[in-house]
């Protein structure tokens, strides 16, 4: 809608949107349309993650998944029924690894406060991390109004890969919940996670209509720590796709990727500095 595939590249990536930050040096390798605000999907379970991860509740303590978690927003599924508990840690661990939607939503509704309380310090946390162009309406992305930038959106990815827990939950490649009498097997939504190839440190997948095929994820490439933001890719495969492409450019020519973005555009945003 914004028109923003019209926009080349010199790598030529499906998504509309990128940023690739070293997280230790600050460098900006390669930026495209990093400044535009768009929905953002499931990437939102990241800041979820970060202000159950911060709230310090037990992760031990069970929570029934009820009709109030059920997605009215888009009509999406969910293999968790009305009725059914897990404690809060699984809950967690679905929403980030496989992006459940009834687990992410129950866990902003059984926080101290309820469901208002918990989006109220999401974007508390955005602005404080200065995440200027980011706002949240809800916790599972499922509504198009939860809006951010690559730039800010790299911000989350560093706070993020600095918490053990949420690097470990959304990078596991899977997990078995027993559910009464029935095992479900949960996997990772990025395929990635899975390759030898590659060593993701903190990763989410996301997707909806109005903002496409999107991924971040704090990987170590050639021996740095990378940051990367694909948001509105043509595909789902696509955008992992732009992921392998960014990883074959850093690993062949570790001279230009130290010249800066390959737009030639200023560092990005302060809030990284932190």
């Amino acid at each position: 809608m914004a028109g923003l595939h019209a926009s080349a590249d010199p790598l030529s990536l499906r998504s509309s949107v990128a940023l690739v930050i070293d997280q230790d040096t600050q460098e900006v390798l390669f930026s495209k349309n990093d400044q535009a605000v768009l929905p953002i999907a499931s990437l939102t379970k990241l800041m979820t993650g970060v202000i159950v991860s911060e709230g310090k509740q037990s992760m031990d303590e069970m929570i029934t998944i009820t009709q109030n978690d059920v997605d009215t927003e888009k009509g999406s599924t969910s293999r968790l029924r009305v009725g059914v508990s897990l404690t809060r840690g699984e809950l967690l661990h679905l929403a980030l690894m496989s992006s459940e939607n009834r687990a992410a939503h129950a866990l902003g509704r059984t926080y101290p406060g309820g469901l208002g309380a918990f989006v109220s310090l999401m974007n508390s946390k955005a602005q404080s991390l200065g995440m200027k162009d980011t706002r949240y309406v809800e916790p599972t992305g499922l509504s198009s109004r939860n809006q951010s930038s690559a730039q800010d959106l790299a911000i989350l990815v560093r706070a993020a890969s600095a918490d053990p827990v949420l690097r470990e939950l959304s990078t596991s490649t899977g997990h078995q919940v027993t559910l009464g009498r029935q095992t479900l097997q949960y996997n990772n939504t990025n395929r990635l996670v899975h390759s030898p190839e590659w060593e993701i440190g903190l990763q989410k997948t996301g997707y909806i209509s109005e903002a496409g095929q999107c991924l971040v994820m704090q990987a170590r490439v050639a021996g740095r720590k990378l940051i990367m933001v694909f948001l509105d890719s043509a595909g789902k495969l696509s955008r992992l796709a732009d992921a392998e492409r960014v990883k074959r450019w850093v690993e062949k020519s570790p001279a230009a990727a130290l010249q800066g973005n390959a737009q030639g555009q200023a560092p990005v945003a302060a809030g990284l500095k932190s």
